[in-house]
């Protein structure tokens, strides 16, 4: 004959999780969730980068579609100008084109990476590399943010 063994039965306190269980378990979310913290970093940092990057890429369009509009007789420009557009505000009031406002930027845009809607400006008798306006015309526009992009490069270069 064999001997039965009785079944043992688990108390309800016996159920649950030990306390070094959920140690082990908080500690790996813990660690998990730091990874995630510089991941998140860099991509709202890569997404004010391609807001500048197009937001320069807009304004650079409408100086061109203005001088394009200037060079062909659509409207008159200074003299000393070159045909191109005297400040930004220009872009976004437009001009007056038979009658009608020719417009080449709704509004102007807010530099992402200093909050403002100030943009470094120069004109045609500006150096490449200056960040003083002459005045006289706009010919490019650059962030005036000191900042450094995730490739290495400075945004005022952009």
């Amino acid at each position: 004959m064999r001997a039965t063994q009785p079944i043992r039965m688990r108390r309800p306190a016996e159920l649950g999780l030990t306390l070094v269980e959920l140690i082990v378990t908080v500690s790996i979310l813990s660690i998990l969730a730091l990874a995630a913290i510089p991941i998140d970093r860099f991509a709202v940092k890569r997404e004010k980068e391609r807001e500048l990057r197009y937001d320069l890429w807009t304004m650079r369009a409408a100086i061109d579609h203005y001088k394009d509009a200037a060079d062909k007789g659509a409207f008159q420009t200074k003299v000393d100008s070159q045909n191109y557009p005297p400040d930004l505000h220009t872009l976004v009031e437009g001009v007056d084109v038979q009658g009608k406002k020719l417009r080449f930027l709704r509004k102007i845009p807010v530099d992402p990476m200093t909050g403002k809607d100030d943009w470094g400006l120069r004109s045609m008798q500006d150096d490449a590399d200056s960040t003083s306006w002459g005045g006289q015309n706009v010919f490019d526009v650059y962030s005036k943010s000191t900042g450094t992009a995730l490739d290495g490069t400075k945004y005022s270069d952009w």
